[in-house]
């Protein structure tokens, strides 16, 4: 799967897909195949954490 790499457009198009079709996280990464850690660093560097209760990043 073809992903932003660039941090911003990434929270962006993962907190829509997370929205539009995704129940999780997890079910997210599972489908498109990513690696849940390396998403989570990623976003972490720009200060967004997934929050599971919104299901979104944050």
């Amino acid at each position: 799967m073809n992903i932003p790499k660039d941090p911003i457009m990434l929270v962006s198009y993962l907190n829509t897909q997370l929205r539009d079709f995704y129940p999780n996280l997890d079910e997210l990464c599972k489908s498109l195949n990513l690696n849940r850690q390396e998403i989570c660093r990623q976003l972490e560097s720009i200060d967004y954490k997934y929050d599971a209760e919104t299901n979104r990043f944050l």
